[in-house]
C-alpha cells in the first residue's frame, strides 16, 4: 500500500535501551539487561510492529567515576553480533543492527562476522560503525591509546571501504577472487572465506552529529542515527546532511536519517505529560543529577545538594572525573547555558539536569504521538525514528499495540513486510558489485 498523496511513509527501528540514563531501573517492570529472553522479547515486539530493524549499542569498558567503577550503571552486556546471531533464529524479517567499533577491530575479521550474520539472517544484517579516541577504553586492547582523535574518521573511512572490498571479492555468481588492499591504515591481501551475502553488503549505520560525522555519513553510510530536540533542529540537520550527498554521487534516498527518540503514552495528553515528568525524575535520580553535574564541571561536587543551586563557578575545561564516556566539547558553554536556564526558571541542580538532558520525546495520547511523528517526517526533519524505550524488555509493547495501528490507518507506515532483506525494508538501492569483471 502506498502512502496517500502528499504523505511520506517512514521507517521505525527499536533500540535495546541497555545501560544509560534513559532506563528506569527502579520500575518493577524493569527486567534483565543480559538474559536472552529480554533481547528476544523486544525483538519479537519490534517484528510484530513491522519495524525495519532492532538496534544494539555496545560499550567496550565499564565506565568509571572519580576513579571507581560507576555503580549506577554497572551491568554486563553480551557482544552485539553474538546476540544478533541468536535473534536471527527467532525472527524472520526484522533487521539486526549491531554497534561495532572500527578503532579496536580489524577489517577482515569484522567483515567476516558481519557477512556471516547476513547469511544466517537471510540478508538482515547492519553494522553501526563507531569510533573511539579514548585511551581509557583502549587499555583493554593491544592498541591502547594509540589513535589520535583527529585520525578516528580517517581509520573508519578506510575500514568501511576495506570491508566493502572484501564483501565484493566474491563474484555475484558465487566464485571467489583474491583481494588486496594497501592503504595508510591497512595492508592486507588474501582470500575472503564468506560468499557474497544476500544483501550484497550489510547495511552501514553511522552515529554522529559533528561536522566530521555528517560528512562521513554522507560519503559512506546507509542510515544515520542522530538526535535533535526540536522540529527546526531536525530540519536543519536533515537539509545539511542530504545536501552533502550529491558530491559523492548519491541521491537523497540513499541515506536514511533516523533520530533516536523516546515516547510516553497515556489515554490523554495531560496524563501523558504527568507520566513523562514522573519518568524523567526516575531517570535523573539525585545521584545521577550530581553525576551529570560532575561530568560538566570536571570535579568532585558531592558536597552540593541536588535540590540546591548550580555551582557559581565555571568548569575547568581540561579536568575530568569520568572515564569511558564521551567528553563534553565545551563544558564552560554548557555550564553557562545550564546556569542561565536555572536562574530564569528557578530550577535546582536536579531540575536543571531533568530539563536539559532529555532526548527529543513524543508525549501524549496515541493519536497525538502518531500525528507528531508524522509531522516530523512530513516536514523533512527525519526519514523515520529509532525508538528508545525507558523499560526493558517490555517498553515497546504499548507503542506497537496503540500507535502503529494509527500510523497504518494514516497510510504512513507499512501494513506488512514487502521484502525480506533490510535493504528492501529501508528502500535502499542494492550495492553495485565493484569486484571487477564478473
Amino acid at each position: 500500500m502506498s502512502a496517500p498523496a502528499g504523505r511520506k511513509r517512514f521507517h521505525l527501528a527499536a533500540h535495546f535501551p541497555g545501560v544509560n540514563s534513559t532506563t528506569v531501573w527502579a520500575d518493577p517492570r524493569s527486567g534483565s539487561q543480559i538474559d536472552f529472553s529480554s533481547f528476544e522479547h523486544l525483538a519479537r515486539t519490534a517484528e510484530r510492529g513491522l519495524f525495519d530493524f532492532f538496534f544494539l549499542a555496545e560499550g567496550l569498558r565499564l565506565r568509571e567515576h572519580k576513579g571507581r567503577i560507576h555503580d549506577l550503571d554497572v551491568v554486563g552486556r553480551p557482544e552485539s553480533i553474538t546476540v544478533l546471531t541468536a535473534l536471527a533464529a527467532v525472527t524472520e524479517r526484522l533487521g539486526l543492527a549491531g554497534t561495532v567499533n572500527a578503532t579496536f577491530n580489524e577489517p577482515y575479521e569484522l567483515a567476516r562476522r558481519l557477512a556471516s550474520l547476513d547469511h544466517l539472517s537471510a540478508g538482515r544484517a547492519a553494522w553501526n560503525i563507531v569510533t573511539s579516541s579514548d585511551a581509557f577504553t583502549g587499555e583493554n586492547f593491544r592498541r591502547g591509546g594509540f589513535l589520535d582523535r583527529a585520525d578516528r574518521y580517517t581509520r573508519a573511512a578506510e575500514f568501511v571501504a576495506t570491508a566493502r572490498e572484501l564483501w565484493d571479492s566474491w563474484r555475484p555468481d558465487g566464485t571467489p577472487r583474491p583481494f588486496a588492499h594497501h592503504g595508510p591504515q591497512f595492508g592486507i591481501e588474501g582470500e575472503f572465506t564468506v560468499p557474497r551475502s544476500p544483501q550484497g553488503h550489510p547495511v552501514v549505520i553511522q552515529a554522529g552529529d559533528s561536522a566530521e560525522g555528517r560528512e562521513f555519513a554522507a560519503s559512506t553510510a546507509d542510515v544515520i542515527f542522530t538526535r535533535h530536540s526540536t522540529l527546526e533542529a531536525g530540519r536543519e540537520f536533515y537539509a545539511d546532511v542530504k545536501g552533502r550527498l550529491a558530491r559523492y554521487g548519491r541521491e537523497p534516498g540513499d541515506l536514511k536519517i533516523m533520530p533516536g527518540v523516546t515516547y510516553v503514552l497515556a489515554d490523554t495528553d495531560a496524563e501523558a505529560r504527568e507520566r513523562a515528568a514522573e519518568i524523567r525524575h526516575q531517570q535523573v535520580s539525585p545521584q545521577n543529577a550530581i553525576l551529570a553535574l560532575e561530568q560538566i564541571w570536571g570535579r568532585d561536587l558531592s558536597d552540593h545538594d541536588p535540590d540546591g543551586p548550580l555551582p557559581d563557578f565555571d568548569p575547568d575545561p581540561e579536568a575530568t572525573v569520568v572515564q569511558g564516556r564521551v567528553r563534553v566539547a565545551d563544558p564552560v558553554a554548557v555550564a553557562r547555558k545550564w546556569r542561565a536556564l536555572s536562574e530564569a526558571k528557578g530550577l535546582s541542580i536536579r531540575e536543571t539536569v531533568v530539563e536539559s538532558s532529555g532526548r527529543q520525546s513524543f508525549v501524549g495520547s496515541p493519536a497525538t504521538v502518531a500525528a507528531a511523528l508524522e509531522e516530523f517526517v512530513a516536514e523533512d526533519a527525519a526519514d523515520g525514528f529509532i525508538l528508545v524505550p525507558h523499560l526493558t524488555p517490555g517498553g515497546l509493547d504499548d507503542f506497537v499495540d496503540r500507535v502503529v495501528p494509527l500510523l497504518q490507518e494514516r497510510g504512513v507506515f507499512r501494513t506488512e513486510y514487502s521484502g525480506t532483506t533490510l535493504r528492501e525494508h529501508l528502500g535502499l538501492p542494492a550495492p553495485v558489485w565493484k569486484g571487477g569483471t564478473p
